[in-house]
């Protein structure tokens, strides 16, 4: 029987290594991956509530409810009163949280320290080129930095 290689199992394959190298950097100061990035997107965002945080990532709002529940019992953001909006609730990074996003940083740099080391400095600039341009052309975009149409539209219906 003939194998086939498909090119997209060399990406996911790498994405998960290297997500494996990111889980246990950050596993020293207590905090998951996504975990990292969500803190890291409030941060640009804050006060933001669940609903655009979820639409930002592009994840169910009950995934990212599950993500903030956590996030709060750790201690690392709060879920307040909107002030615009009593309903409403809006979440905000506690000191706690802020005081991580150095080490988060941090280990960022180190995997792309990493990379770096395995590929040599032009492939490791030229993958961060084609990924930055993957996610782009697929429709991602860096959370907190761009507005989606369905995120303007939801903001301004509530």
């Amino acid at each position: 029987m003939a194998t086939h290689e498909f090119n997209m199992h060399f990406l996911l394959h790498s994405t998960a290594l290297v997500e494996d190298e990111l889980r246990h950097r950050l596993a020293k100061i207590g905090i998951l991956p996504r975990q990292a990035r969500t803190l890291d997107a409030l941060a640009r965002m804050e006060p933001a509530s669940q609903v655009r945080l979820a639409q930002e990532f592009g994840v169910a709002p009950s995934s990212m409810s599950t993500m903030t529940a956590r996030l709060i019992e750790a201690g690392f953001i709060t879920r307040e009163t909107d002030p615009k909006e009593a309903r409403a609730h809006v979440l905000r990074l506690t000191d706690r949280g802020r005081g991580l996003l150095a080490d988060i940083h941090a280990a960022w740099r180190d995997i792309d320290g990493l990379i770096e080391d395995r590929l040599g400095a032009e492939n490791a600039a030229q993958l961060a080129d084609l990924t930055r341009a993957l996610r782009d052309r697929l429709g991602g975009h860096v959370p907190g930095t761009a507005v989606p149409d369905t995120l303007s539209k939801l903001e301004t219906d509530t």
